[in-house]
């Protein structure tokens, strides 16, 4: 079962009260309802079944009906409701009006935990969240720019910055950063799919950590056998064309060390001197050392 559908399976148990499963309902209408006007009916159609269910409740919850879903061979599921009094009844109770664009009815979403309950509705109906493994991304597929706007202030009443793009002939309301979705998955109250997504987080921040830690690590281990490997040529250079013994005693010394240790750090050369000196002063020693080389295969040139 992906990571999406999971979160709609735990938010699909989630019928607290009243006056939030009105608001679920009004989201439920709005995003998977299809109106028909002559005669009226509301046709409720998904191929998850978990959606189907969701409506049955609540209008179970609400108004105490029992209502039929019917199965074309397992793939898709329905339930329609053609009886006008009670259709009007339903509208009348999400406060919209049959014949006007579905958008949520800012009265049925005056109180915050209302809010919660439309965005975790719309989420079962037209949201999607990326595997947290792969990637971060959460969105809603909504069918106009009204429909578009309206969820997005929604969202970001919760100080969460979705966008919305129209994308062929929908228009999408999307999160891409990840402690924002984490957010929105607590806002609809999908407890189990946040903690089991901030699990992963933490467990691919340590992981690129320590990546960045490795890769750090290995440059600069490259660059120390890199420097060593130059030292160590430019001294060969000296001992085979004047001898080590043209060095002062002091670069003589780092001399001798660094060709005997070619892979070793300068922190590391400097602990080996007697007297111990500096990283800073092994460094100021081999510099000198170079220097010497360049002036001689200068003058051979």
């Amino acid at each position: 079962m992906s990571f999406s559908l999971n979160v709609k399976k735990e938010i699909s148990k989630i019928l607290n009260n009243r006056h939030c499963a009105i608001a679920e309902l009004a989201s439920i209408i709005n995003f998977c309802g299809d109106i028909k006007y002559e005669p009226l009916s509301i046709n409720i159609l998904s191929e998850n079944k978990i959606i189907i269910d969701k409506f049955k409740d609540i209008i179970k919850f609400i108004f105490n009906v029992d209502i039929c879903i019917y199965s074309d061979n397992g793939r898709t599921y329905k339930i329609s409701i053609d009886n006008e009094e009670f259709i009007h009844k339903i509208f009348n109770t999400i406060n919209q009006n049959i014949y006007e664009e579905k958008i949520c009815n800012s009265i049925i979403v005056n109180s915050i935990c209302c809010k919660r309950a439309y965005i975790r509705g719309t989420f079962l109906c037209v949201g999607y969240i990326c595997s947290p493994e792969k990637n971060y991304h959460l969105e809603f597929i909504c069918n106009t720019y009204n429909q578009a706007q309206n969820l997005k202030n929604l969202i970001n009443f919760f100080d969460i910055d979705a966008k919305a793009i129209e994308k062929k002939d929908h228009f999408i309301v999307y999160i891409k950063e990840a402690e924002q979705i984490v957010e929105l998955l607590n806002i609809i109250e999908a407890h189990k799919a946040l903690l089991e997504l901030e699990n992963i987080r933490i467990f691919k921040d340590v992981r690129n950590n320590i990546n960045r830690i490795v890769n750090c690590e290995t440059a600069n281990l490259n660059k120390i056998v890199l420097t060593g490997v130059k030292q160590k040529e430019n001294i060969e250079f000296i001992k085979e064309t004047v001898g080590l013994d043209i060095l002062p005693k002091p670069l003589k010394e780092i001399a001798i060390l660094r060709l005997e240790n070619p892979d070793i750090s300068l922190q590391e050369l400097s602990q080996m001197t007697d007297p111990i000196i500096s990283k800073s002063g092994v460094n100021h020693r081999l510099k000198k050392i170079n220097s010497i080389a360049e002036n001689l295969r200068g003058k051979i040139r």
